[in-house]
């Protein structure tokens, strides 16, 4: 691989104590080295986190690289290694087998970790000269469905998949960034691939980042139906088989009868209308802000994030982050002037 003569000067006055070339250095994969944070574990909050310290050690460690390899190999490494370090302190939340959700069938025994959206517009800016189809696959490594899977495998199998599938890093390439062999690393692989179900690794078919009109006419149904606190016409846009999760907490309800039964007597007491959307995109999903009235001012304050999993013409999954630290990251604003019971707002 040809050096980048640009690249090595920055280098040089970085290694001489030149902190405004460093971040020139690093600058071009910060993105990059984001959404791998992000997949890794999960969190978008612990992604910002990661990314700024994997951004010091690197600083730090400057004089460990000294040119060896490509730089954003090198960071990926002090970033995958940051991470592992954290998967390693942070604790996990296990659901009982013989808990009960509320809708009254049995959940499995499975570890329940947290989990966060991630926004559209940070996706769209990893890398804004992808065409499509390289955008359309990018995205799907970043859906929900994937991130929960992902998030049950051994970290070092997590890892190993995601730089081989998702940054198609050569067996030889991750070893490097894993301190292993290429052998233990297409055995890690393995491993974790024969642990996915078949639907998570695939790639999808030649898309557009731009909703489909079907999804589109869907949200739009979703938005009114909610501002207009019609549980019925709710009800009628999910799916029979629809899931309601909220992690990280092991609440959720299975059956469109179900939400409804919770959709109409939890959020706000049922009064919907009191709760105002915003139209938003997290894991290359429709999703909705909502706002709730505050207690003393009734000046809608953010409250949460709802990304709408949509299946033809039903909505599949609703997955809630009650997290109005989102909201920020997000680009949305933490609160409205006033309350909106027309859909204005949700439009």
């Amino acid at each position: 691989m040809n050096e980048d003569p640009d690249e090595r000067l920055l280098v040089e006055r970085a290694l001489a104590g030149d902190r405004r070339a460093f971040d020139d250095l690093i600058s071009p994969y910060l993105r990059e080295i984001h959404v791998h944070c992000y997949r890794m574990l999960g969190s978008l909050h612990d992604a910002e986190d990661l990314v700024q310290e994997a951004s010091l050690r690197a600083w730090r460690g400057l004089r460990t690289y000294r040119g060896s390899g490509p730089v954003r190999a090198w960071l990926y490494k002090i970033a995958t290694n940051t991470c592992l370090n954290h998967l390693r302190r942070r604790p996990r939340v296990v659901v009982p087998a013989d808990s009960e959700p509320a809708s009254g069938s049995r959940p499995p025994a499975i570890e329940v970790f947290w989990l966060e959206p991630y926004p559209d517009s940070l996706l769209e800016r990893e890398d804004p000269g992808a065409d499509p189809e390289t955008r359309a696959v990018a995205a799907s490594k970043t859906s929900l469905a994937f991130l929960c899977a992902v998030q049950l495998l051994p970290p070092l199998q997590r890892a190993a998949l995601i730089l081989r599938d998702v940054l198609e890093f050569s067996a030889k390439e991750t070893a490097a960034v894993l301190d292993t062999t290429p052998a233990a690393v297409n055995s890690a692989v393995q491993r974790a691939r024969s642990r996915l179900a078949p639907d998570v690794l695939a790639e999808p078919p030649l898309a557009s980042r731009r909703p489909a009109p079907e999804e589109e006419i869907l949200v739009r149904r979703f938005v009114r139906a909610w501002e207009a606190a019609d549980i019925s016409a709710l009800v009628d846009i999910l799916a029979e088989d629809a899931i309601l999760a909220m992690p990280p907490t092991p609440i959720w309800f299975r059956g469109s009868s179900a939400i409804g039964e919770f959709l109409s007597t939890v959020p706000a007491d049922g009064h919907l209308e009191l709760i105002p959307l915003v139209r938003t995109r997290a894991n290359d999903q429709p999703a909705v802000a909502a706002y709730v009235p505050d207690s003393k001012t009734g000046r809608p304050q953010a409250y949460g994030i709802m990304v709408l999993g949509a299946s033809g013409a039903s909505i599949k999954h609703i997955t809630g982050f009650a997290d109005p630290d989102l909201f920020r990251l997000f680009g949305l604003p933490l609160s409205l002037s006033q309350p909106s019971l027309s859909g204005g707002i949700g439009e």
